[in-house]
């Protein structure tokens, strides 16, 4: 069994079974990680309040087969609309630590153009890929950028206005 402690900024959250939860969040040390919170619908639930989406934390989880969240606190609630926070939980990567990416988060910047440029994918003379025009939305499977027009004609893609 292993035990992780540190700062992170939850992501995502949704329900696993019947009481259980799970949870998506950004660690500053360990990057992105998914971890369980076992009991975290119930009313008299500790944790689930703390590990709201936005919220910057203090957590310690544990390993042991897989990842379940064993305390958590909240230090501040950080202006993300759930758009974004969903945007940052799709386009990184599991385990995948970035210091760059952390400190934009922790800074409270809310700016999809931004994420996208520090993460490497920069709109700056970027092109639709199907039509090579203007483009306004970011597609995350195809990791590219189309115009409005074809970006609502790809499917089963995840696609995100910039």
């Amino acid at each position: 069994m292993r035990e992780y402690v540190g700062e992170a900024i939850v992501l995502h959250k949704d329900f696993q079974g019947e009481l259980d939860e799970r949870v998506v969040f950004f660690a500053k040390d360990f990057g992105k990680q998914s971890a369980k919170i076992k009991s975290g619908r119930k009313i008299t639930s500790k944790l689930s309040p703390h590990l709201e989406p936005g919220n910057l934390i203090k957590a310690r989880w544990i390993e042991k087969g897989s990842l379940q969240v064993v305390d958590a606190l909240k230090q501040e609630k950080l202006d993300f609309t759930p758009g974004f926070l969903k945007l940052v939980c799709d386009v990184l990567a599991e385990h995948n630590h970035d210091e760059e990416v952390w400190n934009f988060l922790k800074n409270n910047k809310e700016s999809s153009t931004e994420l996208l440029s520090v993460l490497g994918w920069n709109p700056k003379g970027a092109v639709c890929q199907l039509c090579s025009s203007t483009p306004r939305m970011f597609g995350v499977d195809s990791l590219g950028y189309y115009c409005a027009d074809c970006g609502a004609k790809v499917r089963g893609s995840k696609i995100y206005i910039v």
